[in-house]
């Protein structure tokens, strides 16, 4: 799902684009037209992954570096790729890739991530490259209990497909979009950047984490609208993990979970769990958004495999809210391959949370 603030509800927008399916080519062509500018009046728009901790550094700056192997640290590398209503006749793209390791002379973690955002049918295209540090500390002399501290600055590029967008002096009569547009175009990129941090607390069996991002709420408008910013987003995610049994070839464990983002009016809680046993993970969420009135949006349905050091997950979300008639579904893959890294003299703990 995506996270919006929009000066018009969202659901206004896939009304608009069922109706305009139904007009003739003219009608259509207007509608199309008008639904590209109410697309410019969005405020601000961060794309969410499903799959949580298969994109750690997007997730919480804070879990850069957590990522765990056999006698400790290891260094990880997460592509992950979501497809957000299909159906729809401009769908919703995200790409992901990160790279992030445990660093004993730094104290705690390193990584980086690129991501990639594509908003329609490329109207509205997202890339931001960004540079992350966590602070590992030891809570407690016998290493039960830790906290890890993140800071992620980015810089983000938004770009405007202008040649995709319809105006109604290019209608002839009789053969629709045929005339050249008397409008003037904005500036067609914008760039600026953007900082997140984070912190998470746990120990072998239970960990609580909080993340804010857009923290300067940076502008984003192609018309240098002071009012078009993106709106701060904090998130809190807590869980545990319950071991079922475990042998020196197989591990199973049951890990309940919540995550829950507040960004401006917009709220949303998804609860759930991942069941783990031996190399098959499975999980399951209820994702519920609260605004001037509660929705139930979707169940998440999660599988994923893990060989060696490389894993790889596939989710698949199923609309229950009332426009599931017209968005059903959405689906999400992640694919990370890990490497253990010398712990060095500083403590380590690993951070025992899920893996997608």
């Amino acid at each position: 799902m995506q996270l919006f603030n929009i000066s018009y509800d969202k659901s206004f927008l896939f009304v608009l684009l069922l109706v305009v399916n139904n007009m003739n080519r003219t009608l259509r062509a207007l509608g199309l037209g008008f639904a590209a500018a109410i697309s410019l009046q969005l405020q601000a728009q961060d794309p969410e992954l499903s799959q949580f901790y298969a994109s750690p550094v997007y997730t919480n700056p804070a879990l850069a570096g957590s990522a765990v192997c056999s006698y400790g640290a290891a260094g990880r590398i997460a592509l992950n790729y979501r497809n957000q209503w299909p159906n729809l006749p401009g769908t919703f793209r995200s790409f992901a890739a990160s790279w992030d390791q445990h660093i004993p002379a730094v104290g705690g973690g390193l990584g980086a991530m690129v991501f990639h955002d594509i908003a329609g049918t490329g109207l509205l295209s997202t890339t931001s490259v960004s540079g992350v540090y966590s602070y590992l500390l030891q809570l407690d002399r016998r290493q039960r209990m830790f906290m890890r501290f993140g800071l992620q600055g980015s810089l983000v590029n938004k770009s405007l497909d202008w040649s995709k967008l319809r105006f109604s002096d290019q209608i002839d009569p009789t053969q629709g979009f045929v005339n050249a547009t008397g409008e003037q175009p904005p500036s067609l990129t914008k760039t600026y950047s953007n900082f997140n941090a984070g912190w998470i607390m746990y120990t072998q069996k239970f960990y609580i984490g909080f993340a804010a991002h857009n923290i300067t709420e940076p502008g984003w408008s192609f018309f240098e609208n002071p009012d078009e910013v993106h709106p701060r987003r904090f998130t809190v995610h807590t869980g545990g993990v319950i071991p079922l049994s475990r042998s020196r070839f197989e591990q199973n464990n049951f890990s309940p979970n919540m995550l829950f983002m507040k960004q401006r009016n917009f709220t949303q809680m998804n609860i759930g769990f991942y069941a783990n046993k031996g190399p098959l993970v499975t999980g399951l969420w209820f994702r519920q958004t609260f605004g001037q009135q509660k929705n139930p949006d979707a169940i998440i349905m999660l599988v994923g495999f893990r060989k060696d050091r490389f894993k790889f997950g596939y989710s698949y979300d199923f609309t229950v809210s009332d426009g599931r008639t017209a968005i059903p579904s959405s689906h999400e893959i992640s694919a990370t391959i890990d490497w253990c890294v010398p712990p060095g003299r500083h403590p380590f703990k690993p951070l025992r949370c899920p893996e997608f």
